[in-house]
C-alpha cells in the first residue's frame, strides 16, 4: 500500500482547523485529547504539544502507527501497511523529515506514473500458463489503456449523473472497437485495470468516473521506504504522552470541554478533542458522539468509500525471480489478475509481497493466514515453476481489523465535492 498525496494535502488542511486555536494568546495551557495514533493523530499531537498544549494521545492498539505497521519478525523491516512516499518533494510534509533522518528511499520506476508505466525495467507479466507476456504487448496495451482512460473523460462530460469507471470503460469499448482487446491482449488489459483497483483499494465498478482522476499528485515521483516507516513514527511521537490499549467508545461534549470514555469505562476530560481515527472506524460508528455529529458531517462520512488492499509477504531463502520491481499474473478478469512487489530489488532481502485489493482482498481475509499465504505462493509457482517454498510469511487484514476497517478512502461520487472540505478531520489514508 502507498501513502497518498491526498493525505498530505488534507493534513495541511486539517492543521488549519487547529490554527485559530493555537494562535490564541491564552494565559493558561489548554488541554487536548487526540484519539488515534496513526500518522494523522501523531502529527496533530506533535503540533499541539510543540505549541504548549497539554496533550494526551489515546490509541486502541498496543502499538503506534495505525496503518503504518513495520514488522521485524523476518529479522529485517517489512512494511505491512504504508510503504511508499508519493511526492518526494518539499511540498510533502514527510519528505524533509525522512531526509533529515537519513532514511533511504528506493525510487520506483515511472516517476509520477500511477496507473500505467512504460518503463520495461519495472515489471514482468506472465500468463496463467507460465508463459511470459512479450514486453512489446505490455507496452502496446499500456498505450491502449491510456487511450481508454482519456476517452472516459468524454463520457464524463456527456453525463449529468455519475457512473463507475468500469461502466465508462464499457461504454468506450462499445464506441471504439479499435480499442477492444482479445485473447492475451484482453488479459493484459485486465491486469492494468487490476493495478488501477490496487491504487484505489477497490473494484472498478465502485470507483467514481466523475472524481477518479481528481487527485493532484505532488512532484518528485515515488519512493519506497527501505527501512520502513517505523523510524518516522517514533521520531514524531518522541516525548508525547501516549496511552496504548485505550479504545475510545464515546466522546461527549460538555459545556466546558469534552469527556472521552474508553472501552474499560475509564474517562478522560479536556478542553477539546481531535478525532484522528480511520474513516472505516467512523463509518462503522464504533465511536458514539454525544451530541451526535451534524447531519452534513455524518453524510460526508457515509458518502466517502473505504477500500481494502492487503499484503502477503513471502520470505524465501534465495532469490529465484527476475530482477524487476513487479511480477504480474494476467487473467481474463481483473479479479483473477495479481501482482507481487519485489522487495529484493529495493532492500536486498529475498521477499516478494503479494498485494490483493478490493473484493479479492476481502475474500482472502476470510481464509486462515496459512491458506492465504499458500494462495499467493501457488500464484507464484504457476508462473515460476522453480519457485521454492517460503520459509516465513506475514499476512495483513486491514479490511477486518477492528482498528482500521479498511486501508484508505476512495471516491464513490456521492457528494464527494462537498464531503472532503466539510469533513475537517485529520486524514489517515495510507497505502
Amino acid at each position: 500500500m502507498e501513502s497518498r498525496d491526498q493525505s498530505n494535502l488534507q493534513l495541511k488542511k486539517a492543521s488549519s482547523c487547529y490554527s485559530s486555536i493555537i494562535e490564541k494568546k491564552q494565559t493558561f495551557s489548554p488541554s487536548v485529547i487526540v484519539i488515534g495514533g496513526g500518522f494523522g493523530g501523531i502529527a496533530a499531537a506533535r503540533a499541539l504539544h510543540d505549541a504548549s498544549f497539554q496533550v494526551v494521545l489515546l490509541e486502541s492498539r498496543d502499538r503506534l502507527g495505525g496503518r503504518v505497521c513495520t514488522d521485524y519478525s523476518f529479522g529485517f523491516p517489512v512494511d505491512m501497511g504504508a510503504s511508499w512516499l508519493h511526492g518526494v518533494c518539499e511540498e510533502n510534509p514527510l519528505a524533509p523529515l525522512i531526509g533529515k533522518l537519513g532514511l533511504p528511499l528506493y525510487r520506483t520506476s515511472g516517476d509520477n506514473s500511477v496507473l500505467y508505466d512504460h518503463d520495461l525495467e519495472s515489471y514482468a507479466l506472465y500468463d496463467i500458463d507460465g508463459k511470459k507476456v512479450p514486453q512489446e504487448l505490455v507496452t502496446k496495451i499500456g498505450d491502449v489503456f491510456e487511450s481508454i482512460l482519456k476517452e472516459t473523460d468524454k463520457v464524463r462530460q456527456e453525463l449529468s449523473e455519475d457512473i463507475s469507471i468500469l461502466e465508462a470503460i464499457t461504454i468506450v469499448l462499445e464506441r471504439r472497437p479499435d480499442l477492444r482487446a482479445e485473447g492475451l491482449s484482453h488479459k493484459v488489459l485486465q491486469w492494468y485495470i487490476c493495478r488501477m483497483e490496487g491504487w484505489f483499494a477497490s473494484d472498478a465498478d465502485t470507483i467514481s468516473l466523475k472524481y477518479w482522476d481528481q487527485e493532484e499528485l505532488l512532484s518528485g515521483g515515488h519512493g519506497l521506504m527501505v527501512r520502513g516507516y517505523c523510524p518516522v513514527i517514533n521520531t514524531l511521537a518522541k516525548g508525547l504522552d501516549i496511552r496504548l490499549g485505550h479504545r475510545v467508545t464515546k466522546i461527549m461534549q460538555r459545556h466546558n470541554g469534552v469527556k472521552v470514555t474508553v472501552e474499560d469505562g475509564r474517562t478522560f476530560v479536556a478542553d477539546a478533542a481531535v478525532v484522528a481515527v480511520p474513516l472505516g472506524v467512523l463509518k462503522a460508528k464504533r465511536i458514539t458522539f454525544e451530541p451526535r455529529l451534524p447531519e452534513w458531517k455524518e453524510t460526508a462520512i457515509a458518502d466517502l468509500g473505504v477500500g481494502t488492499e492487503n499484503k502477503i509477504a513471502l520470505h524465501f531463502d534465495k532469490v529465484f525471480w527476475p530482477n524487476v520491481e513487479f511480477l504480474g499474473v494476467v487473467a481474463s478478469s481483473s479479479y483473477g489478475c495479481s501482482y507481487f512487489l519485489n522487495l529484493h530489488k529495493a532492500t536486498g532481502h529475498p521477499v516478494l509481497v503479494y498485494m490483493p485489493a478490493g473484493r479479492l482482498a476481502l475474500d482472502m481475509e476470510k481464509m486462515s493466514d496459512e491458506a492465504a499465504a499458500n494462495v499467493a505462493y501457488m500464484q507464484l509457482k504457476t508462473i515460476l515453476p522453480d519457485a521454492c517454498e517460503p520459509i516465513q510469511y506475514l499476512v495483513s487484514h486491514w479490511g477486518t481489523d477492528i482498528n482500521s476497517l479498511g486501508s484508505y478512502s476512495f471516491d464513490t461520487g456521492k457528494q464527494l465535492a462537498k464531503s472532503i472540505p466539510e469533513l475537517c478531520m485529520v486524514p489517515s489514508q495510507l497505502a
